[in-house]
């Protein structure tokens, strides 16, 4: 199991020291997220000033772009990072990607596996003879000059993790992806219950094997009173959006769901973490002390992840606390 690490770095140059903090902390994976900050310009300093950590992205918003232009982005970060990228996608809600994107919401599903399939043959039209005909129910690519073809690269074969919580998008990972993050708001047994069975019946329509997507997730780590009840207040505000309803319902805890989706459609923001009761709290958060965080986290997620990040961002300033953490998990 790999130990990632996510960072936010809201000022870019403070990049190039974060992502030397992080490798030399131990960590196999630097991760950005497109939330306050877009996600791929940081990571092509990290690429930079960096030699063996992967870095990657968890996640960019798929349908924020085109295939074309995401393939540009990727394939770029791959030469720079030489062949350590890993381009993490998700879907976003409809609300997100209507009112905030500016763009078409439609079959997600569906649309978020075309569009990788026409990622795949835009490289392949630059790693080969330069030609593309794509043409699917949503995306329709079929011109590829020369001057806009960036030509081969040594490190063509570019994973793809895409993100998701319920069924239909666990079989698209598991068809045609290399990895799938698993949303932080999770537990061990809807990772059983729902996403393990849904991976493997994607992969056995593809031929392939579960092995042939890596599981990742971010992890909440809560070690004392005040980490627990952030936590306990993150947890309120995931469990608030009906998209997340399965991991509740998998506990027979969607009533709460319920309530808290109530809640937050008036703005009672501070009444929801009272909802959310330690059993909850302690199905979806690992809560020890420090020294104990990383065994805990093994002992729950073997043979259900293969890497693991922690919710909580890197900073280098805190990097002695993380290189014992990362010492003690390897």
């Amino acid at each position: 199991m790999k130990i990632d690490v996510g960072v936010l770095v809201p000022n870019m140059l403070d990049m190039a020291a974060t992502a030397r903090a992080a490798e030399e902390t131990g960590f196999d994976c630097l991760w950005t997220s497109e939330t306050q900050h877009e996600p791929f310009l940081p990571l092509a300093i990290a690429a930079e000033h960096t030699s063996r950590i992967e870095v990657g992205t968890s996640i960019a918003v798929a349908f924020a772009r085109s295939p074309t232009n995401l393939a540009h982005i990727a394939w770029d970060l791959a030469l720079a990072s030489k062949g350590r990228f890993i381009l993490g996608l998700g879907t976003q809600v409809k609300a997100h990607i209507e009112r905030r994107f500016a763009m078409t919401w439609e079959s997600p599903a569906p649309k978020l596996r075309e569009m990788i399939l026409a990622m795949r043959a835009v490289w392949d039209s630059w790693q080969g003879d330069g030609k593309v005909n794509f043409r699917g129910e949503f995306y329709k690519i079929t011109l590829m000059t020369p001057f806009f073809n960036p030509g081969p690269i040594d490190y063509p074969t570019i994973p793809i993790y895409i993100a998701g919580v319920n069924e239909h998008l666990c079989r698209v990972a598991g068809e045609v992806c290399q990895g799938f993050h698993v949303h932080p708001f999770h537990t061990a047994q809807y990772i059983r219950e729902i996403v393990l069975p849904n991976i493997a019946r994607g992969a056995q329509a593809a031929n392939r094997v579960r092995a042939d997507c890596q599981l990742s997730s971010a992890v909440f780590v809560a070690t004392d009173e005040a980490e627990r009840e952030a936590v306990r207040a993150q947890i309120s505000f995931y469990a608030s959006t009906p998209t997340y309803r399965t991991v509740l319902e998998v506990h027979g805890w969607g009533e709460t769901g319920e309530k808290l989706s109530a809640l937050a459609a008036r703005g009672r923001w501070d009444d929801m973490p009272a909802l959310v009761t330690d059993e909850m709290l302690n199905a979806v958060a690992i809560v020890a002390p420090m020294e104990e965080a990383p065994a805990r986290i093994q002992a729950r997620y073997a043979g259900l992840l293969d890497r693991v990040t922690l919710y909580a961002p890197f900073t280098p300033e805190e990097a002695p606390k993380w290189r014992a953490l990362v010492q003690a998990f390897k």
